[in-house]
């Protein structure tokens, strides 16, 4: 009697104990949510266009006809460009490069120097990275195209230095001390 008291009271434990653990019991299970509603992500811009045809200029600052005109050992010219130049972002920060101005654009590279672009809005030299201003901005870039005074003999007589495939670069970059 004993043994069966016993085992009555054991399979009446783990009856229990199998309800509590296996489901046969109920435990509450709360849960809430609430709309965050984080609004929109809009992007920004970046462009460049050319407001104008560039001028090409002497050292004496007289606007030269670059279709005609030829160049001798010594001279120095100027090509001067507007640009519009946007720029909308709150971490928006661009370089202005020249592309196309190798130094091997048909004459001897080492007679020849062409300056990375000099930069301006209005009469204010600026620096790249350009920063937004909130509005665009009129930006003239120079670049300086020299055929050296120390060319030897006869060295690019009736040569063609090649502009044709010259463009303004505006190319977006991580703004210093941002990220």
């Amino acid at each position: 009697m004993k043994n069966s008291t016993l085992i009555k009271g054991s399979a009446a434990i783990a009856l229990g104990a199998a309800l509590l653990l296996g489901g046969g019991g109920t435990l509450a299970s709360w849960n809430a949510d609430a709309t965050a509603a984080p609004g929109n992500i809009v992007s920004g811009d970046l462009n460049v266009v050319k407001t104008a045809a560039g001028v090409w200029t002497d050292r004496a600052n007289n606007t030269v006809n670059i279709a005609s005109y030829k160049v001798v050992p010594g001279d120095k010219l100027t090509y001067t460009q507007n640009l519009t130049v946007t720029l909308v972002g709150d971490k928006m920060a661009a370089d202005i490069t020249a592309a196309g101005v190798g130094a091997n654009s048909g004459f001897t590279g080492s007679n020849v120097v062409v300056t990375a672009p000099v930069l301006k809005i209005g009469a204010t030299a600026v620096t790249n990275p350009l920063k937004p201003t909130g509005a665009t901005q009129t930006v003239t870039a120079t670049i300086t195209f020299e055929f050296l005074s120390t060319t030897q003999g006869r060295e690019n007589i009736n040569d063609t230095y090649n502009f044709a495939d010259v463009k303004f670069v505006l190319q977006q970059i991580t703004q210093p001390g941002l990220s």
